[in-house]
């Protein structure tokens, strides 16, 4: 697999001076219908969602505070806000999320689709997590935004618009658990040893999720999956040989394109697919509603992924391969063996593993670009800060592939966890997509 540099991708920077290499409105799209303020407020959402990261190796212009399984979560609610503000002004053939509304003609869709999504992050605090500064960030570059847009009778209605929009959104997402703050012994942990998960000394993570109600699926279980392997199983020696010998630091079985493979899907993956996604909408000339559209049914995709993936990672609590390899020795297991010094590439996030929550959220994703353009061969291109590269992914299920691949490779998971997660990936999107976003002559 070769990965080209990222210095290598064209794009044109947009969104409030962020300097990301997603791109802005294609120069063949009609004025009227231009994508730009769904452009540049995805890239605002996403700003204030997204941390910097150590080093600023997510993206310095990141001011958000959410690790990416509750960042999918927040993605999904404003950028149904954001669909719903561009569909009351430009109309279009698909049912609304929260509220049908119609604009006045010639209402201003840029004070609309900002309206409706600096509105809704402000109104997800403290939940959100923004400090002071960082709201006052976001407070600042919606005052800016709303201040190049000339004051007439279009923008006042595009804000009153989005205002509503705002309204029913959170509305709709009052007292959905994301204000709860459960500990581990909340979420009825099962007793230490063998196969159980073990938290450690640092704060585990997506401890909300599992109790947070979905954008669209009924309940947070609804996909849950059968379980991890049994560790007496041979598929469980497989896994574990295939994991430890891939997935170690120093491993002589991983070859340098796989190590650059692993490496890369260790960016925050919302930062990497809302880029990639923009992209690509730029690239098929998507118009504003469209544009919308596809982020709506990603985001919520994507974001009702991880709360049921994190539902099956506290029901299960199974061990990290990084816990397992050294405990070999007690899993009762003849076929496995034990390696007390192992250590994976890279530290594991600190959460069960069962499933993969990057299978679970690259799945739903992928399997909502499937929907939305009928089929497969949709070519595309993902970045990576972590690893300064880029891919050209030239159909959906590499990405999958490639992804699953890059977990056990990284030393983070069995092989049969990305395959479950993805299995959760796929049905959640196809239910978002029957339920949410369609075409009114459905």
């Amino acid at each position: 697999m070769e990965r080209a540099s990222i210095v290598a991708v064209v794009g044109i920077s947009v969104a409030l001076g962020c300097g990301t290499a997603a791109r802005g409105v294609h120069p063949d799209a009609p004025p009227r219908h231009s994508p730009q303020p769904v452009v540049d407020w995805s890239q605002e959402a996403r700003r204030a969602i997204v941390p910097a990261g150590p080093g600023g190796v997510f993206g310095a212009e990141n001011y958000g505070n959410k690790f990416p399984g509750e960042a999918a979560v927040y993605m999904g609610i404003v950028h149904a806000a954001i669909y719903d503000a561009a569909l009351a002004v430009e109309g279009g053939a698909y049912q609304p999320y929260a509220i049908a509304l119609t604009a006045p003609r010639g209402t201003s869709a840029a004070a609309a689709v900002s309206t409706a999504a600096h509105h809704t992050l402000v109104g997800m605090q403290p939940a959100l997590g923004l400090t002071a500064t960082q709201q006052a960030i976001l407070d600042g570059d919606y005052a800016a935004y709303l201040a190049a847009i000339p004051d007439d009778e279009a923008k006042t209605d595009g804000i009153a618009v989005g205002q509503r929009v705002a309204a029913a959104v959170l509305a709709r997402r009052a007292q959905d658990g994301r204000e709860r703050n459960p500990s581990l012994a909340d979420l009825s942990p099962p007793p230490a040893g063998p196969g159980v998960w073990d938290a450690g000394t640092a704060p585990a993570l997506g401890l909300r999720l599992p109790g947070m109600r979905p954008l669209a699926l009924r309940s947070a279980s609804q996909v849950r999956p059968h379980g991890p392997l049994r560790l007496t199983s041979e598929r469980y020696a497989r896994d574990l040989a295939m994991v430890a010998a891939l997935g170690r630091s120093d491993s002589t079985a991983r070859t340098a394109s796989q190590t650059a493979q692993a490496l890369f899907w260790t960016d925050h993956d919302l930062r990497q697919w809302n880029d990639g996604l923009l992209a690509l909408a730029y690239d098929t000339r998507l118009d504003l509603v469209e544009t919308a559209r596809l982020l709506a049914l990603a985001h919520v995709s994507g974001g009702d992924a991880m709360i049921a993936c994190f539902d099956a990672k506290y029901a299960y609590w199974f061990w990290r391969p990084f816990q397992a390899i050294p405990g070999a020795d007690a899993d009762g297991n003849d076929d496995t063996v034990a390696d007390p010094s192992w250590t994976p590439l890279r530290a594991t996030p600190n959460f069960p593993e069962y499933p993969s929550a990057h299978a679970c959220h690259t799945t739903a994703i992928s399997e909502a670009l499937r929907v939305f353009y009928g089929t497969d061969r949709v070519a595309f291109t993902l970045d990576s800060r972590a690893s300064g590269t880029s891919h050209r992914y030239r159909d959906l299920d590499e990405v999958v592939s490639d992804v699953n691949q890059a977990r056990v490779l990284v030393g983070f998971h069995f092989r049969d966890a990305t395959i479950e997660g993805s299995v959760i990936g796929r049905r959640v999107a196809r239910y978002v997509a029957r339920h949410e976003f369609r075409s009114r002559s459905r």
